[in-house]
């Protein structure tokens, strides 16, 4: 029996039939997300959107063997596949049995071929158009990512999933959003392909200002402003814009929690200044960008009681408590990435939010996205994260067994064998393996402030997650931490989790005398035997000697790994290191990594600086006032 059935989105009409299996209610779902795209965004409904995943998760299997069949069909013609001898076949068993498990180093060979001009389908069957880039912070250098355009449909759907039920908590409405992003250069590769940063092919798609309206999250600020060449007038005119539209903002945002944080700190040393521009009309001088000022003229007036309201708002603050809300006083929320090594920055986040609630963003990362915050009203410190069945591939890798082959001379090692996803156990922490799609059905009126990217397959991400139970049947997960090893020179295994817990307790201390870290890295120093942990921080206030050394023997009793604590005992392990940088030194470090070509919207600091980031440490080296030797132990 056949049956028209017409969607959520009035113009739109689909014939299928009403005897149809789970395969085919799959594919009419992934077709009505498509159909969606061809129409006017602007009328969605948030509450299909909600419905159609709520079908979507409760058959995840399925659905994640389906989306793993589309993926292999569209990707058949790929070198990389075709030499693993998968035949053809598009089942997980095959695809285990062939496909290996790698990381980003095993496909740089591949990847670099592309990016100097062999256009032969080598990892995906589809041309590769654009090269994405990481920010580069972990390793001092980016890695290159291939990335189609067909993609950005994934990113917009995952978008809108959270987005749906975000507004479902927190209903915003026709309104603006104060949004703290940075588009970067574009450049070539040897071979011809554009190359620019990861949210760059976001904010430049076509489609993105169109959605962006459509879920009511347009930023007040101008194309010119996010594109803008200079990092410094593009912060600057984004506070002016927020400011010139304060009643309209809706919310604040940023790709990371770091952003938000950065841009109010430099709000506390120009506020004046922006008060004088709106006040008289006329842009600072500090703005020599021709086109950020010829944008700005056009939103700019005299507006002298606007001017005086912001100055009475601020000079009535204590110590800055409860800023956004003051002046952005229909704002119902910020939202941002703020889990893992934004956590950090959450303290200084809500002293600036004061009782505006803090919605941590969906889950992803430079290689692509995985699941969407569908629990808004969840504090950051315990969001979870469900996980999108038909937005990839995803196996997870027990962390027993990789705690079991850690530090194990390489012919021990055995393979680890990952389980599928609904065959994860609530409580187990896992490492997160993906495969991205190619082009495939389930695209939608999503956009996002980082994407997805395709060509990976069986992919490492390097997350541990930890699974704390399941949406209908898709698991939600929590991040818990980068896999790999932050700090390590004996037996010891710390990681970037461990030291943010340490600096925490020793910046309790601290807080006593109303000081705060600002910003903080580390340092394996192998120089000289024993090796020891340096810890860099910038802080904001004056502390003693007395003080500072306390903090430092409250850094080397804070990690507290056995194998730590056991070589620092025996002296295998040398004497924990606090040097404290001048005012400005992370700043310097973001100035670099801008100098390099990385945006804004993907910068975090380095929480470990090795080897390989030697400019890193020397900016941090040159700038120590003070150091202090732990006597803990």
């Amino acid at each position: 029996m056949r049956e028209t059935v017409r969607l959520f989105y009035p113009k739109a009409e689909l014939t299928f039939l009403t005897g149809a299996t789970n395969s085919t209610l799959t594919s009419f779902l992934c077709l009505s997300y498509s159909v969606r795209m061809l129409e006017k965004v602007e009328e969605l409904n948030m509450d299909k959107v909600i419905e159609e995943f709520e079908l979507l998760s409760k058959d995840a299997e399925r659905v994640q063997r389906e989306t793993l069949k589309k993926i292999l069909e569209d990707n058949a013609s790929a070198e990389y596949l075709q030499s693993l001898g998968l035949n053809g076949r598009t089942d997980p068993e095959s695809f285990k049995a062939c496909v290996p498990l790698v990381t980003h180093k095993e496909l740089e060979p591949y990847i670099y071929r592309i990016i100097d001009g062999d256009a032969s389908p080598i990892l995906t069957g589809k041309p590769i158009t654009t090269m994405s880039l990481s920010s580069g912070t972990t390793q001092g250098k980016p890695k290159y990512v291939p990335w189609n355009d067909e993609l950005y449909e994934t990113t917009m759907q995952i978008y809108q999933t959270s987005f749906a039920f975000r507004n479902r908590e927190f209903p915003i409405k026709n309104g603006k959003a104060l949004s703290f992003i940075y588009g970067s250069k574009q450049f070539k590769t040897k071979g011809g392909l554009a190359a620019r940063t990861a949210t760059s092919n976001v904010f430049s798609n076509a489609g993105y200002k169109r959605a962006m309206r459509a879920l009511q999250s347009q930023c007040c600020s101008p194309d010119e402003v996010i594109f803008g060449p200079d990092f410094f007038q593009s912060l600057y005119c984004h506070l002016l814009c927020g400011l010139i539209f304060r009643d309209e903002v809706q919310f604040v945002s940023s790709t990371f929690a770091h952003s938000i944080v950065h841009a109010f700190r430099t709000f506390e040393q120009v506020w004046e200044e922006l008060c004088t521009d709106i006040r008289e009309g006329v842009l600072s001088s500090r703005v020599i960008v021709p086109s950020i000022r010829m944008a700005m003229s056009k939103l700019m007036k005299p507006n002298p009681k606007l001017a005086n309201l912001i100055h009475k708002k601020c000079t009535g603050l204590s110590n800055w408590y409860g800023l956004i809300p003051e002046l952005f006083p229909n704002a119902k929320y910020i939202y941002g990435i703020m889990t893992g090594s934004m956590e950090p920055y959450l303290k200084k986040l809500r002293h600036y939010a004061g009782e505006l609630p803090l919605l941590t963003a969906d889950y992803g990362s430079s290689e692509g996205w995985i699941a969407a915050n569908v629990n808004p009203q969840y504090p950051p410190e315990y969001a979870t994260y469900a996980v999108l069945p038909h937005i990839g591939y995803f196996e997870f890798i027990p962390l027993s067994e990789l705690d079991n082959t850690r530090g194990q001379p390489d012919f021990l090692c055995i393979d680890p064998q990952p389980v599928s996803l609904t065959q994860v156990k609530v409580g187990e922490e896992y490492e997160v393996v993906m495969t991205n799609p190619a082009a495939h059905c389930p695209s939608a009126a999503y956009v996002g402030l980082v994407h997805d990217r395709e060509g990976l397959y069986r992919y490492r991400l390097g997350d541990v997650v930890k699974v704390m139970g399941f949406h209908n049947s898709t698991p939600e997960l929590k991040f818990v931490r980068r896999s790999s090893l932050l700090l390590n020179i004996n037996i010891d295994k710390n990681t970037e989790k461990d030291l943010q817990v340490a600096v925490e307790a020793a910046a309790k201390l601290l807080a006593e005398e109303k000081t705060e870290v600002v910003d903080y890295s580390s340092h394996v120093d192998l120089s000289e035997e024993p090796g020891h942990y340096v810890i860099f921080w910038e802080i904001n206030g004056e502390a003693s000697e007395e003080l500072l050394q306390e903090c430092c023997n409250c850094l080397d009793k804070s990690f507290v790994d056995a194998g730590y604590t056991s070589s620092r005992k025996v002296n295998c392990i040398g004497a924990l290191e606090l040097r404290v940088v001048r005012r400005g030194t992370f700043q310097k470090i973001l100035d670099h990594y801008l100098g390099l070509g990385t945006a804004v919207s993907q910068y975090k600091t380095p929480r470990c600086v090795g080897p390989t980031n030697g400019a890193v440490l020397q900016i941090l080296s040159e700038n120590v006032v003070n150091n202090y030797l732990s006597t803990a132990f």
